[in-house]
């Protein structure tokens, strides 16, 4: 029998979270699909306008360690709330920058400012719920994160024309500074720190061996590092994929890859109750394959509108996985070390991100087709992987 007490952290704690969740994934997501507007807007190439997207993955993931080792000391809220500030802050700042190296130079800035938002929520999902409810408010957050990638991957590229690229940081800074004021109001600002001793490198150190020590951690971080490198290797580089290969001009791309996130935004709490009561196990071998197929597919010649449905899929790829990977990274941690454990899995997700957005902004230089092979490939070695190392997650899953 469900809880009813596990509703009411749902309709009051969690709107402002998902709200802010999707902000965060909304303006991460903007940027790359303006990669070669930008490159024109700035006059330099796409490929060091590009640094932008591993200037901001690659601080959001170092960062991270250490606001999931200070939430375990002062509360999962205090540091929520301040990386919130930051990134509006940030991100404001960001819409008056006058050159490539400066908006490289904030989107660093922003990454270490913004990474403790998203990695809190989920601990405090860890906090709130047992394992067997984590599901559905695990769902509602990469709901919330999905439809942030959605929206920001195709209303980024199609308001640019009409407001600027300025305005869109502006708007995404006051929706943020909304979602803030609606965080205070319900959550307060004051928490009590948490008891978990001294803070120290040592002990930071230690508590990452202790959650990579057991087999089932070191797979699942790996797995969650090697998603972050084959989705946002793919992602980043889709606006040029449909400049290059189908001569798109921005609304064009905007609406080519209007079904990235929308699977999630739709299914992601469905998928999650479903690996509640199925187990993580078929789910995420599903996603994994599905993704690969979909990613090599973009290599052959096909109408525009099927490689669009292609990158649905693999959006829904990532939906059918990454959540589920989090579900296991709550079950690492427990309580005491939460924190630690997510802080750990946004390090591994959003490094992840970073390195697949220069490792394939380097395969470019064999060809986008090649580049794509290579990824899908791989991918593939992956789900092979999966299918045997996985297996325990039919039955863990569902205790």
């Amino acid at each position: 029998m469900e809880n009813p007490n596990s509703n009411k952290p749902l309709k009051t704690i969690f709107p402002p979270l998902v709200m802010a969740a999707g902000l965060i994934f909304f303006q991460a997501y903007m940027i790359a699909p303006l990669i070669p507007k930008l490159a024109t807007i700035f006059n330099v190439s796409e490929q060091r306008i590009g640094l932008i997207v591993p200037a901001y993955m690659l601080a959001y993931g170092v960062s991270v360690l250490f606001y999931g080792l200070l939430s375990d000391k002062f509360g999962r809220k205090r540091i929520l709330q301040i990386s919130l500030l930051a990134f509006i802050v940030l991100t404001a700042i960001t819409a008056l920058v006058q050159s490539a190296s400066q908006l490289i130079l904030l989107r660093l800035l922003t990454g270490l400012g913004a990474s403790g938002v998203v990695p809190m929520s989920l601990a405090l999902v860890g906090d709130m719920f047992k394992p067997s409810e984590r599901g559905r408010p695990l769902g509602l957050l990469f709901a919330a994160m999905e439809g942030g990638m959605a929206l920001g991957s195709t209303a980024g590229v199609m308001l640019e024309p009409y407001t600027g690229w300025r305005m869109l940081f502006l708007a995404t800074a006051l929706l943020a500074a909304l979602a803030l004021w609606i965080q205070v109001a319900r959550m307060g600002w004051k928490q009590e720190p948490h008891k978990s001793g001294h803070t120290s490198l040592k002990n930071m150190l230690g508590g990452f061996y202790r959650l990579l020590a057991f087999r089932r951690g070191l797979r699942t971080y790996l797995f969650v590092f090697w998603n972050g490198i084959f989705h946002s290797g793919i992602y980043t580089w889709l606006g040029v994929y449909f400049v290059q290969k189908y001569d798109l001009g921005p609304i064009e791309i905007g609406l080519a890859i209007l079904g990235y996130g929308l699977p999630g935004f739709f299914f992601g709490s469905l998928i999650g109750r479903t690996a509640d009561r199925r187990g993580r196990y078929p789910i995420i071998l599903i996603g994994l394959a599905t993704a690969a197929i979909a990613t090599a597919s973009l290599a052959l010649e096909i109408p525009v509108l099927v490689a669009a449905l292609a990158v649905t899929l693999i959006s829904f790829g990532y939906d059918l996985t990454q959540p589920l990977f989090a579900g296991i990274v709550t079950e690492l941690g427990g309580k005491k070390q939460g924190g630690q454990a997510m802080g750990l899995n946004v390090f591994a997700l959003f490094t992840g991100f970073g390195i697949g957005s220069l490792i394939f902004g380097e395969l470019l230089k064999l060809g986008l087709d090649q580049a794509l092979i290579i990824f899908a490939g791989v991918q593939v070695v992956f789900t092979i992987v999966a299918a045997q190392l996985l297996k325990t997650e039919i039955k863990l899953s569902t205790k």
